[in-house]
């Protein structure tokens, strides 16, 4: 017998894909029917879209092929023009600046803090006439003070796209991330809530918004109309009026990633319920180190979170360095989003954005120390116990005991 301590699980493994979703493939493949619109109505694709839409309690859902295909098309649809500025978070992923890159606009960066929202001083200085959109972020699921930046666009005219690539399950005030703007986009990418290796979905209740996303999205000729589920004028007339007058970029989703998908849907409030559990457990734990920082949630947010962030307390970049490798020697990748090479979430690698790298202290000195580690949710108490342990004894080999009151 091996007295070999017990490794912290792979936390990149995902959740099994449910028999259902099996099912429905081998029926797919049989017939070879992989394509949205080779059915007259029905297609898997469009059931998803009802089905998506319901859950978060939108009128309409476009399933494509990735968030950023749902973030480009966001833009596309609320008809910007050329190299219109669109203002968006400095913290978030590569992928948000390239759809606004893509769309034949241009990324403004505003500052984030330290509890990974963005900081809303530098938000409403840099709202000024030229920004024509806004794309907020909720990055690794953190949701900045919306009722402040709604306000803010609100008095001012300005669309709110929300990137809801990480926040399925979210709520704020109790009403879905993704409801709160005008367009919300979300990711079924494989380390995401609902796993279809690739896919994304956007919502809206803008039928004339959607209806150009639809068709730019590569509804061509009159299948615009199997994206109707009922009678619906308002749409109809939008799709007549936009058919043939915008360009067709195919970003369509396959029946098959949408077979993947619709069978997870029932599965969302346990995973949220278990994520959130997983993250408030291993948070409370880590906040007892005075060298790991957990920032909490703003109070109108219920997260649905399927990873941890942290930030690292009185290390400089020597002991950050070693921090990060005494925490994987113990079997648990830590990403510090600054220091990784290369990292896509750090905003001086985006160097395709035109012009000089902009000045962002705040959000350069909390990428410098902010953690981030997969916490899926269908981790239990003792793996979760040991991720937690190998970071507190990753902290204490890196910065020495912590001093106990009384001593």
């Amino acid at each position: 017998m091996s007295d070999q301590a017990p490794l912290p699980p792979n936390t990149y493994d995902a959740e099994p894909i449910p028999e259902a979703a099996r099912d429905a493939i081998d029926a797919m493949l049989l017939s070879g029917d992989l394509f949205r619109y080779t059915a007259p109505q029905d297609a898997p694709v469009a059931l998803l879209e009802r089905e998506f839409a319901a859950l978060m309690g939108s009128k309409y859902a476009l399933a494509v092929s990735s968030c950023s295909a749902a973030l480009f098309l966001s833009l596309k649809a609320l008809d910007l023009p050329r190299d219109a500025r669109v203002l968006i978070p400095a913290f978030t992923f590569a992928a948000v600046p390239s759809s606004v890159l893509h769309a034949d606009c241009l990324p403004v960066l505003c500052e984030v803090g330290a509890n990974y929202r963005i900081d809303l001083a530098d938000f409403e200085s840099k709202l000024d006439d030229d920004i024509r959109a806004v794309i907020i972020s909720h990055m690794r699921g953190h949701t900045s003070d919306m009722d402040a930046i709604l306000a803010l666009c609100d008095a001012r005219g300005i669309p709110v796209v929300e990137d809801a690539a990480h926040s399925l399950g979210t709520r704020w005030h109790g009403q879905n991330i993704g409801t709160l703007g005008r367009v919300g986009c979300f990711s079924f990418q494989s380390y995401k809530l609902v796993n279809a290796g690739e896919g994304g979905i956007m919502i809206t209740d803008a039928a004339d918004l959607v209806a150009r996303a639809v068709i730019m999205s590569g509804a061509y000729e009159h299948n615009w109309a199997k994206h109707m589920a009922g009678d619906d004028p308002e749409l109809a007339a939008a799709f007549a009026r936009w058919q043939n007058r915008l360009p067709l970029y195919n970003l369509r989703l396959s029946n098959l990633g949408a077979a993947i998908i619709r069978p997870q849907l029932a599965e969302i409030p346990r995973r949220v319920r278990n994520g959130r559990a997983n993250h408030d457990y291993v948070a409370a734990r880590l906040n007892e180190s005075p060298w790991l920082d957990v920032p909490p949630p703003l109070a109108p947010e219920e997260r649905a979170p399927d990873s941890i962030q942290f930030n690292l307390v009185g290390m400089d970049d020597a002991a950050t360095s070693a921090f990060a490798a005494a925490a994987a020697a113990r079997g648990v990748k830590v990403q510090v989003f600054g220091q990784s090479a290369d990292n896509a979430r750090a905003f001086w690698n985006w160097r395709f954005i035109p012009g000089d790298v902009p000045e962002l202290p705040q959000t350069r000195e909390m990428l410098m120390s902010a953690c981030d580690t997969r916490l899926p949710a269908r981790l239990k108490r003792p793996e979760l116990d040991l991720i937690a342990s190998a970071l507190l004894d990753a902290a204490e080999e890196v910065m020495g005991p912590a001093a106990q009151y009384g001593t």
